[in-house]
């Protein structure tokens, strides 16, 4: 399992500093992009995003929780490592942002709500590198995890098969949950508040990872 620390529960006014705290022992740094119309929320944009890329040399994990992807995804600075992850219930059509985000030279992430059938996102499997399976309601952190993300982890990677696509999954994930969500299927865990606010973040963050090794 890899780990990807979510900065929604980071301290805004020091992200600098909190991506170095749990850099050692992170894979990717995960930023939850929210447009304030897709879901109730408003968090950082490409500004703030590429402008952090002179503090950390991780991969970056953004996830667009906005209406219009294809339009806002160029905007993000990104190399092959990176992935850009949009919702299959966006306004833009799948194919046309797989295309946009696929042309930037980056990874192309797909994600959908606790309530949207998988089988929306079958017929992009071909064309995506990870999804990124929500165990909350998108938009805000220090939420608690819903139980019935699991099975859908596990119907996930079913329907996956042998592609190369990557599970993620994101929301309410605490050492307590974390090793049955990997068990279920899950490659990378994002985790925000079970990291970030704590007194020793990167202590936190180890605590996950042995948490989810067992």
């Amino acid at each position: 399992m890899k780990l990807s620390p979510s900065l929604l529960s980071a301290d805004f006014g020091r992200l600098a500093e909190e991506i170095r705290a749990v850099e050692p022992v992170s894979a990717y740094i995960h930023f939850d992009v929210m447009d304030g119309h897709f879901v109730p929320n408003l968090t950082f944009g490409p500004p703030v995003v590429n402008a952090l890329r002179r503090y950390t040399s991780l991969p970056f994990d953004i996830h667009l929780m906005i209406e219009h992807p294809a339009a806002y995804a160029p905007r993000f600075e990104v190399g092959p490592e990176d992935v850009i992850t949009f919702h299959v219930e966006a306004a833009d059509p799948p194919g046309r942002v797989i295309r946009v985000i696929r042309g930037m030279g980056c990874r192309v992430g797909i994600s959908l709500r606790p309530s949207t059938s998988l089988e929306l996102i079958v017929p992009y499997l071909e064309r995506i590198d990870w999804v990124l399976v929500m165990s909350v309601e998108p938009g805000f952190g220090g939420q608690k995890f819903m139980p019935s993300a699991l099975p859908r982890i596990r119907k996930l990677r079913e329907l996956i098969g042998e592609r190369p696509v990557i599970i993620a999954v994101d929301g309410g994930i605490k050492p307590d949950n974390v090793r049955a969500v990997v068990e279920a299927g899950a490659e990378v865990v994002v985790a925000g508040s079970a990291i970030f606010g704590k007194d020793d973040p990167r202590a936190a963050a180890e605590e996950l990872l042995r948490a989810a090794h067992g």
